[in-house]
């Protein structure tokens, strides 16, 4: 069996820097490493509408903008499949058997599911059924089993994701366990693959809260403008008792280490020396521990590691700035790779659903030998 990776996002907005660190960036390594057979890459559209369904024109308006943002950091249709989830009714078909795999009580234990439900507003999640999900469309309750219909669809192995999507493989996984138990072997369990950087696997907030989110305007959007990531940068959330330049700061909890943790590299230290070096001060640093340990210590200023952090997220989103710029010269041509995508998609999910449809004998008119032993039965009556 193949090596498989199957992953995506909700086309709700713009791609931001916390897609980028949690997911896009690796998705591009293992896209080049040549160590997986087939790459699936999808834009959740179907998904986006369960808690959209009244402005469907938002959903329609970002699948191509999270398209663009998907070639833009380096995802190659000639390596990754990308397609639209909405545009593969075998999914759908995949759902509604998978729902009967799974109880109730089940989806409402799942701790992603009651923390999207409080999130958005459909009500409290407790198990009481007056205050339950108050409001909560039915398709995004079952989101756990339409996601298991997407990994599923294309035996995927691997499911690179954050850590708060944990919940949700363990759930495709039981799907995966109680179908195969009941019908035979043909589903494959799928593992996660989580980011190797702890900082990646939830960037807050430029405000420090614990998410980045488009709702709460604290996203660095991957086709933010340079100013746009400056006036940011510049307003993000540090070390509220850091005072005056002389005071000892706190690099836990500050937001823009948190950032540096997540995109600085080596050779940014070289490269960006003069942001280290101010009217009345200098600094030498060869390592993002020396920084910190000099902000701990005093004497370095918020501005100044503001000032290098703009410097190393501008290295890394420039490039991708540059190709979107590129790839929105040609709008049809995007499309065009997405139908492309879609189409080789749905022969993968057809093919999966044709075995799916076999081990659970409602294939009946693709078995002959069940017709003709039928025909034999009742000619013998």
């Amino acid at each position: 069996m193949g090596k498989i990776i199957l992953t995506g996002d909700r086309p709700t907005g713009r791609l931001h820097i916390g897609h980028y660190v949690g997911s896009l960036r690796r998705r591009v390594e293992l896209q080049n490493s040549g160590k997986f057979d087939e790459i699936y890459v999808f834009i959740a559209d179907a998904q986006a509408l369960t808690d959209n369904i009244d402005n469907p024109e938002k959903v329609r308006q970002n699948v191509i903008e999270v398209a663009l943002d998907y070639l833009s950091v380096g995802l190659d249709p000639s390596k990754t499949t990308i397609f639209i989830q909405s545009q593969i009714p075998e999914l759908c078909e995949l759902s509604f058997y998978f729902m009967d795999l799974v109880t109730v009580a089940r989806l409402k234990r799942n701790p992603t599911v009651k923390t999207e439900i409080e999130m958005r507003g459909f009500g409290k999640s407790d198990d009481s059924a007056e205050n339950f999900g108050t409001g909560l469309p039915v398709g995004f309750f079952t989101y756990p089993i339409s996601q298991a219909a997407d990994i599923t669809a294309f035996k995927a192995t691997t499911v690179p994701v954050g850590e708060d999507q944990e919940p949700m493989i363990e759930q495709a996984r039981e799907i995966v366990r109680k179908f195969n138990s009941v019908y035979g072997e043909v589903l494959v369990e799928p593992e996660i693959m989580l980011p190797e950087n702890s900082a990646c696997m939830r960037l807050p907030g430029t405000d420090g809260k614990a998410k980045m989110s488009k709702s709460l305007g604290n996203c660095i959007y991957l086709s933010d403008s340079s100013e746009e990531v400056w006036a940011k940068v510049k307003g993000m959330y540090t070390d509220p008792g850091h005072l005056q330049v002389s005071d000892p700061g706190k690099v836990e909890g500050n937001t823009v280490f948190t950032y540096l943790d997540a995109f600085c590299k080596p050779e940014h230290f070289d490269k960006f020396a003069d942001k280290f070096v101010g009217k009345k001060v200098s600094f030498e640093f060869h390592s993002l521990d020396e920084v910190k340990d000099q902000y701990r210590a005093g004497g370095l200023g918020d501005m100044m590691i503001k000032n290098f952090l703009y410097a190393v997220l501008e290295d890394t989103l420039s490039p991708i700035r540059e190709r979107r710029k590129q790839f929105e010269q040609d709008i049809p041509a995007v499309y065009r790779m997405l139908q492309e995508g879609t189409a080789k998609a749905r022969a993968k999910a057809s093919a999966t659903l044709d075995e799916v449809r076999r081990a659970m004998k409602i294939n009946y008119f693709d078995d002959a030998d069940l017709i003709a032993q039928q025909a034999e039965a009742f000619r013998n009556k």
